[in-house]
């Protein structure tokens, strides 16, 4: 029942982000940070001065200084030591006693202090919203957008952010300043947060919303904003190797048109969904499990061909 040791693994970057379904755009008048749970016993768990926890720290205390700066209220979250069974209630089941009674492990890490005026909410449950006033702390601070960092991405972090959408607060997951048991719950909590509650952004990305700068966009990385077919006219066999491509970071001319894209290249899934999105709503009805069954240039050429609405007599072209 105790917390897994987690093996080091890559943070995610801006090219690995799934598509969001809204549009937010953070503002810092209306923002609060919560740095969730970054408590000595949680941060233990992962290998020290090694990815994702490297990455982590760094994006946080960045994510912090911003927030400073912008007079943007910052919350900590931390759980406390030595609760009773009465008091753990249902985690005890899952995860046994928790932190103990001793100092170190409640403490909040070295390198993200609380300042004299932030606020450290004593949380009791996954959500930071439950058993607590956090909800009322926000209404108090004329707040409505939540941005979420630290750990773990899968559990607290993905149910506080459920929690303040349920509430009516806009949350902010940065899938660069939060992290997991694995890459795998990694993806999970980024692609379920901009799927259904959340908008999922890099730490540089929101950073320079939050401060009106250019380059701010919530979007995946630029190729895939050539995705869609509806959006651009047309897209070619070769325009289709290209997106691929920049995707994965490699030269158009070294994908064969019948590689498998998952086994030969290496694309994720996480991308996969992002491009079934995209042109989904550019009137292409083809499915992550569609794409994913068959991951070769040819045969997703073949799909949007079919799903679009008519296709050019030389067969280059798929328009809408």
């Amino acid at each position: 029942m105790a917390l897994p040791a987690i093996t080091p693994y890559p943070m995610p970057t801006a090219s690995d982000l799934p598509t969001n379904r809204v549009n937010w755009t953070p503002d810092p008048k209306r923002a609060v940070l919560l740095i969730h749970d970054m408590q000595q016993y949680f941060v233990d768990a992962f290998t020290a001065g090694a990815s994702p926890v490297i990455e982590l720290l760094e994006n946080i205390r960045a994510l912090r200084s911003a927030c400073d700066e912008l007079g943007i209220p910052v919350v900590y979250s931390a759980q406390p030591g030595g609760q009773t069974p009465e008091q753990r209630g249902l985690l005890q089941d899952f995860w046994g006693p928790g932190i103990n009674d001793g100092p170190y492990q409640k403490q909040i890490v070295k390198e993200l202090p609380p300042g004299e005026r932030d606020i450290v909410l004593t949380k009791w449950r996954y959500s930071a919203f439950q058993k607590t006033d956090f909800r009322a702390r926000l209404t108090q601070l004329g707040r409505d957008q939540l941005i979420v960092c630290g750990i773990y991405a899968h559990i607290g972090c993905l149910m506080t952010s459920c929690e303040a959408f349920m509430q009516e607060v806009e949350p902010f997951f940065v899938a660069d300043a939060v992290a997991d048991f694995s890459l795998e719950k990694h993806r999970l909590a980024i692609t379920y947060a901009a799927e259904r509650c959340a908008v999922v952004m890099t730490t540089e990305r929101l950073i320079k919303a939050l401060r009106g700068e250019a380059g701010a966009s919530a979007e995946p990385e630029a190729a895939l904003e050539a995705a869609p077919a509806a959006e651009s006219g047309s897209l070619t066999k070769d325009g289709l190797r290209e997106l691929v491509a920049d995707l994965l970071q490699e030269a158009p001319s070294s994908i064969a048109e019948h590689d498998n894209l998952i086994t030969q290249w290496g694309l994720d899934s996480i991308r996969i969904m992002s491009l079934a999105e995209r042109w989904r709503r550019s009137g292409a009805e083809v499915t992550f499990v569609e794409l994913a069954e068959r991951p070769t240039l040819a045969d997703w050429f073949a799909l949007l061909s079919a799903r679009l609405s008519r296709t050019l007599p030389n067969g280059d072209y798929i328009t809408t």
